[in-house]
């Protein structure tokens, strides 16, 4: 085997999962929703399954689908971007690899912000990249321009960016993402922007894109996800959005992994884009509520937690709580004894981890997270817990 993929184990998010399925413990820890989707867009999937083509649709997607990403995003983020600027791919995962493969050459310097998404660090470093590793700092967890440059060399060619923020649930600010580009046009570097919480996005905020900064339109790859948005994280179907010289590359590169996606979907989803937006205004709003209705139970048995801006995710703070574990030891003790799984923060780390966080999933219907916390609840008088 390639040494890379040699020296891996079984993704975290898929080892926890396993862990449910065998255990019988309620999963908060994979980011999936329990509801079924926007009824619509289910239905036109079906229907475009018997009455449209089942063929290979073009490579770098439908035109209704690459029209209808670009559309969106002129209506929603204020983007001026052409359906040949969008590069449909099976899920966002696969446009990082068709990315990251395009642009990352044998030596070229990637920084990457921890915590980070844990595919990043191995598709960098299969590509021949060399990761320079950044550590946002909590309890703010913020990105300077002084950090990026202290990892900064002459062979620095890219950052990876994910924001909202996996798994903190933090959105990046303006004053950030300003300084990213300063950082990207001053030292000729492309961004790559991991956006697929863009609108998992609650209190009022409003996702800002980094490739609608100045100087980043042509030196941003914008990912979305369908999934996400939808909440029908199965379908992986997503989308790269990059000027036309980026785009070019990234579909050469997209062509030899999956070269296109299930045409049925991708009718779908074009069709919920262009037709469904007030759903998910609708979903940002009921995934808040139950963020709130998680913090509170939490807070109800002792568990103090962090903020949580955007995502799916809520993560208990450890040291905050009293307890005197660490992630990945207290993930184990909620699998044993309170029949509930959780990812430990530490996870999203390649090196120097934070080790007191614990994040769980809240995009469930109400029963599953009170049965979480009435589990949870019961349990967690066993621990010693400090004042």
């Amino acid at each position: 085997m390639n040494p890379v993929y040699a020296a891996l184990g079984t993704t975290i998010f898929e080892a926890m999962s396993a862990r449910a399925r065998a255990s019988g413990a309620i999963n908060l820890g994979q980011g999936f929703p329990d509801g079924p989707g926007p009824a619509p867009v289910l239905r036109a999937a079906a229907e475009a399954l018997t009455a449209r083509s089942n063929q290979y649709p073009p490579m770098a997607g439908i035109p209704e689908l690459r029209l209808a990403v670009a559309d969106h995003y002129r209506a929603a983020q204020g983007l001026d971007l052409s359906a040949e600027e969008v590069i449909v791919t099976s899920g966002a995962t696969e446009a990082l690899a068709a990315a990251i493969l395009a642009l990352v050459s044998p030596g070229d310097e990637v920084i990457l912000l921890q915590p980070l998404y844990d595919a990043y660090l191995p598709l960098v470093e299969r590509a021949g990249g060399v990761a320079r590793l950044v550590r946002l700092e909590p309890p703010e967890w913020r990105v300077t321009e002084a950090m990026l440059e202290a990892v900064a060399g002459p062979r620095t060619r890219l950052i990876i960016l994910n924001n909202p923020v996996n798994p903190l649930g933090t959105i990046m600010s303006a004053a950030e993402l300003e300084a990213i580009a300063r950082f990207c046009v001053g030292r000729d570097v492309i961004a790559i922007c991991d956006e697929v919480w863009e609108h998992v996005v609650f209190d009022g905020a409003r996702h800002r894109p980094l490739i609608g900064v100045s100087g980043m339109r042509d030196r941003t790859v914008k990912i979305g996800s369908a999934g996400k948005i939808f909440a029908l994280t199965g379908w992986k179907v997503g989308w790269m959005c990059a000027a036309p010289a980026l785009a070019q590359g990234l579909a050469r590169a997209h062509q030899f992994l999956t070269f296109t996606t299930p045409p049925n979907l991708q009718w779908a989803v074009a069709e919920g884009l262009a037709k469904h937006g007030d759903w998910i205004a609708g979903a940002s709003a009921g995934f808040q509520r139950s963020r709130d209705r998680l913090a509170a139970g939490l807070a109800a048995i002792g568990l103090r937690t962090t903020p949580s801006a955007a995502t799916y995710f809520l993560s208990i703070d450890l040291a905050a709580s009293g307890i005197a574990m660490d992630d990945r030891t207290f993930c184990e003790w909620m699998i044993e004894r309170a029949g509930l799984v959780g990812i430990p923060i530490s996870a999203f780390y390649a090196e120097a981890p934070v080790t007191h966080l614990v994040r769980l999933c809240f995009a469930k219907e109400d029963a599953t997270l009170d049965a979480a916390l009435e589990r949870l609840g019961a349990a967690l008088p066993e621990l010693e817990i400090r004042a």
